[in-house]
């Protein structure tokens, strides 16, 4: 972004503001140039992580693109510097450059393909399916590879949330998998030494269902 455009939309947010909350009327969309924002959602009383982007990332956009009210609640947790957009500026932007453009399609694709995984995760019976089948596909697109294998940052609450399960439950198959060597705990998330392996163990998994599915 030039600077121009940084001067006349640009805002710099410290730790802990909340730039919209969820429910509310949603008039402008957000574009991270420095910092980070986390999005949360309340559940049934309870309010859940659903992401936390870093600079780069843009939120707050379906709100001015079909009118709705905010789904997520954006907190800012790491001084932020953004570019802060209502929808006539975004919609001049798109149609007079066809980069943002193409960078805004590729992107929501992305989302609806996440959505979609989501959707197919909770459609899983089996928690242990839910979990191993996670962990594989974040170790295969976002892992980080270290000399211990690949590295994934996500927590054991974060991977309860993605399920749809229990805490104590995922902490006790990740448990199981580590003692298993399919995995290893770290501070914020997991090393997985071998990628294969997981695959391997989710086959098994689908196998032993499908046999015990014909006793």
């Amino acid at each position: 972004m030039d600077d121009v455009l940084l001067k006349k939309f640009g805002r710099v947010s410290p730790t802990g503001t909340v730039l919209f909350r969820e429910g509310e009327p949603g008039h402008e969309m957000f574009i991270i140039q420095k910092g980070r924002v986390q999005l949360t959602r309340n559940l049934r009383g309870v309010e859940k992580i659903l992401a936390v982007l870093p600079a780069g990332e843009f939120f707050g956009e379906m709100a001015i693109i079909n009118q709705k009210p905010r789904s997520a609640t954006a907190t800012v947790i790491a001084e932020s510097h953004l570019l802060v957009l209502d929808q006539p500026t975004f919609e001049k932007m798109i149609k007079d450059n066809t980069e943002i453009a193409v960078r805004l399609i590729k992107k929501l694709a992305a989302r609806l393909e996440q959505a979609n995984f989501q959707v197919e995760l909770l459609l899983l019976k089996d928690v242990n399916h839910r979990i191993v089948h996670l962990l594989r596909r974040m170790a295969e697109e976002t892992g980080v590879r270290e000399v211990e294998g690949v590295r994934i940052d996500i927590s054991i609450y974060e991977v309860a949330d993605r399920i749809g399960c229990d805490d104590k439950e995922v902490a006790d198959i990740v448990d199981r998998l580590a003692r298993a060597r399919l995995l290893k705990a770290q501070q914020r998330g997991f090393v997985i030494p071998e990628v294969g392996r997981l695959q391997d163990f989710l086959e098994f998994l689908e196998m032993k269902d499908r046999f015990a599915g014909q006793g």
